[in-house]
C-alpha cells in the first residue's frame, strides 16, 4: 500500500448536496480463462484457482470522494492507474461491483474521443446523432446548431464525413456539442491533449464560465500544470486506489515528489 498523506479537502458548499458522491467504489473484472488442452493444463488451472485473486482483477478498490456544485476536480495518476475506468463508472458505462455512485443532475461525458460519433456521417449529421444520445431533442439541436458549429470552428467542414476529420477536429465537435447546454456534471478525459492552443484556451474559458454557473467538472489529465491552474481539488489514483485527495496544488506536489523518487 502506498504510504502518502490524505490531504484535507476544501469545505463543502453549505446547504447544497454534492453533485457527485462515490462511496467505497470497487470494480471487479474476471480474467479470461485459458482453454484446457491437456492434463498438465488442467493441473495448472487447479493451482491457479488456489491462488487468491489470480482469476480476477480490480482496476478500482475502495474509492470514495464527493464533488460539490461548481467545483472542478482533477484526477491524476500514471497510465493504467484506473482514472479512465473511474470516469466510465461515473458516466454509467461500467456498473460498480461494490459501493455506490450518486449523480445529481445531467451528465455530459467527454471520456472517449469519437464515442457517440459515426465516422461515415458528416459533421452535421453527427451533431444530431451525438446530441440525441446526450438527451437533446431534434428541435433543441436545430436551435443550437449554428452556435455549436461556430464554437467548434468547423463551418467549412460541417458537411464533410467525420472519417476525414483530424483528431483535433473531432474533439472540437464533441466538446462543442456536449457543452452547448449547461450540464450539471461535465466529465473530461484528456480532451486538452488534442487540438491547438487557441481552441484549448476556448475550452478552458468555457469551463471557467460553467464553474461560475455552478457546473461541476471532473477532469482527467496528465498535464499537471493544467490541473493546478484549473482545478480546486484533485485526486491521485495509484493502482486503483486513492493515494491522496485535497487541494489541487497539494495533491500535484505529492504526486511529483513520488514520481521523482520512483525514477531515482
Amino acid at each position: 500500500m502506498l504510504d502518502v498523506p490524505r490531504l484535507s479537502a476544501p469545505p463543502a458548499h453549505l446547504g447544497r448536496p454534492p453533485v457527485l458522491e462515490i462511496e467505497d467504489l470497487s470494480i471487479r473484472l474476471l480474467l479470461h480463462r485459458e482453454r484446457i488442452r491437456s492434463i498438465r493444463d488442467h493441473a495448472i488451472r487447479l493451482l491457479k484457482r488456489q491462488t487468491k485473486g489470480r482469476d480476477e482483477f480490480w482496476p478500482l478498490r475502495g474509492v470514495s470522494f464527493s464533488v460539490d456544485p461548481g467545483e472542478i476536480l482533477g484526477i491524476i495518476g500514471a497510465n493504467g492507474a484506473g482514472k479512465s475506468t473511474l470516469l466510465k463508472v461515473i458516466a454509467g458505462i461500467i456498473p460498480p461491483s461494490v459501493g455506490r455512485v450518486v449523480v445529481r443532475g445531467r451528465i455530459a461525458p467527454l471520456i472517449e474521443l469519437g464515442a457517440g460519433f459515426d465516422s461515415f456521417l458528416t459533421g452535421r449529421e453527427n451533431i444530431f446523432l451525438y446530441g440525441s444520445l446526450l438527451g437533446f431533442s431534434q428541435k433543441e439541436l436545430e436551435r443550437r446548431f449554428d452556435r455549436i458549429v461556430k464554437f467548434a470552428e468547423l463551418e467549412e467542414f460541417i458537411d464533410v464525413p467525420l472519417m476525414n476529420y483530424s483528431v483535433g477536429m473531432s474533439a472540437r465537435l464533441g466538446f462543442a456539442i456536449a457543452t452547448d447546454a449547461k450540464p450539471d456534471l461535465l466529465l473530461i478525459d484528456e480532451l486538452f491533449s488534442v487540438g491547438d492552443a487557441a481552441f484549448q484556451k476556448k475550452c478552458e474559458e468555457r469551463m471557467e464560465a460553467f464553474k461560475a454557473k455552478g457546473v461541476t467538472i471532473v477532469l482527467v489529465s496528465h498535464d499537471l500544470t493544467l490541473i493546478q491552474d484549473t482545478c480546486q481539488k484533485a485526486i491521485w489514483i495509484h493502482h486503483g486506489q486513492v493515494a491522496a485527495t485535497g487541494p489541487a496544488d497539494d495533491v500535484v506536489t505529492e504526486y511529483r515528489k513520488f514520481s521523482a523518487s520512483s525514477t531515482v
